[in-house]
């Protein structure tokens, strides 16, 4: 599960498909370590459905319960008055 947890936290919110190919498990592997890490308040998941070339996809969205990434590099925009 701890693979699965620094995965979440070196990419940010992922899908449970994306995760699955990332770490070359069975999808229903995976399913299962989030839903255990759900359950401890680790991660938190919600379910999302997708249509892509009118087939629907049924994933997972997960991210790292209270976890915030770090600021992206570079300049930042001026706030407009």
């Amino acid at each position: 599960m701890n693979e699965t947890l620094q995965c979440l936290k070196k990419y940010g919110q992922r899908l449970d498909l994306e995760i699955a190919k990332e770490m070359g498990m069975p999808l229903a592997t995976v399913r299962q370590r989030l839903a255990s890490l759900a359950a401890t308040g680790a991660i938190i998941t919600c379910n999302l459905t997708r249509f892509e070339h009118g087939k629907r996809i049924d994933a997972w969205q997960c991210r790292v319960s209270g976890h915030v990434p770090p600021l992206a590099p570079g300049r930042k925009a001026k706030p407009t008055t």
